[in-house]
């Protein structure tokens, strides 16, 4: 992993996404970038903002301000080599963040969440499933006040899909650095029959391409998913939850449990989220 990028936008859950991400980079020893995106269209609600500026100057002001920020929570990033910061105008938020993912061929996009234990929308009206559709790598999102201390417990919900063989090997970079164990579960309805030797063939399939060993397997069968997934986040004390967020849906499971994976995944919001879009692990 070499280098992530985080969002901010200078809110609560902003802040805790820079200062997770902030930990990480430190952990894995990668580059953080540290990214605003402000669009001049919808300053000047109020007298005393800058909107009236010139172009550049504009952006000189963003960046100062972006800069402080980061000094104030992180400490004089300007002297860390692995920081740098950058303001971007831009009308569409997400367009610009995953633009920036691109060029920086990042490993990790991470993000604030908002509301009371919910994923709603962020910067602007855009929304944290929008940034996960179309980012080029995965999503962390943050829960606001979380603090990466350690990482010892990842749960990821499988359904069997091949692309979440190689969003465990992706998982597994992060995994490793804090020696955590990878909790693979597969939570199936009551009248799914098959559920164990799919997983069996999952498990030999994914151990054939992933070479770190502390990965666990366990099937349970429940009828109400979300809620046997958050009693067992609970149970096994996890640090984080890891999904692959689908744009085909071929069963009812798949179609319950990640049509709208923001939705679904509210109640489950006290964790980081990393989530794996699909189309990024052909």
């Amino acid at each position: 992993m070499k280098t992530i990028l985080c969002a901010v936008d200078y809110s609560t859950n902003a802040l805790a996404a820079l200062k997770y991400a902030d930990a990480l980079n430190s952990k894995i020893n990668s580059k953080l970038c540290v990214l605003h995106v402000y669009d001049n269209t919808t300053l000047g609600s109020t007298v005393n903002e800058p909107y009236l500026l010139p172009k550049k100057e504009l952006q000189k002001e963003k960046l100062f301000k972006l800069k402080n920020f980061c000094i104030e929570h992180l400490g004089n990033v300007t002297d860390t080599k692995n920081i740098e910061i950058e303001v971007v105008e831009n009308v569409s938020v997400v367009e610009e963040i995953n633009a920036k993912a691109k060029k920086l061929k990042a490993s990790l996009i991470l993000t604030g969440m908002k509301g009371k234990g919910k994923i709603k929308s962020f910067f602007m009206g855009n929304t944290t499933s929008e940034l996960i559709s179309n980012a080029p790598c995965p999503v962390l999102a943050i829960p606001e006040k979380y603090t990466l201390k350690q990482l010892n417990t990842i749960v990821y919900a499988t359904d069997f899909e091949q692309e979440d063989i190689y969003a465990v090997a992706k998982l597994s970079e992060i995994a490793s650095v804090f020696n955590a164990t990878i909790k693979v579960i597969h939570i199936s309805p009551l009248s799914e029959k098959d559920g164990a030797t799919q997983m069996e063939w999952f498990k030999e399939m994914l151990l054939q391409r992933v070479n770190y060993t502390k990965i666990d397997f366990n099937i349970y069968s429940s009828n109400d998913i979300i809620h046997f997934l958050r009693l067992y986040l609970n149970e096994v004390r996890a640090d984080m939850i890891g999904m692959l967020e689908r744009n085909n849906f071929k069963t009812f499971f798949n179609k319950f449990f990640h049509n709208d994976l923001v939705k679904e995944m509210e109640a489950l919001a006290l964790l980081p989220l990393i989530s794996f879009n699909e189309k990024n692990l052909k």
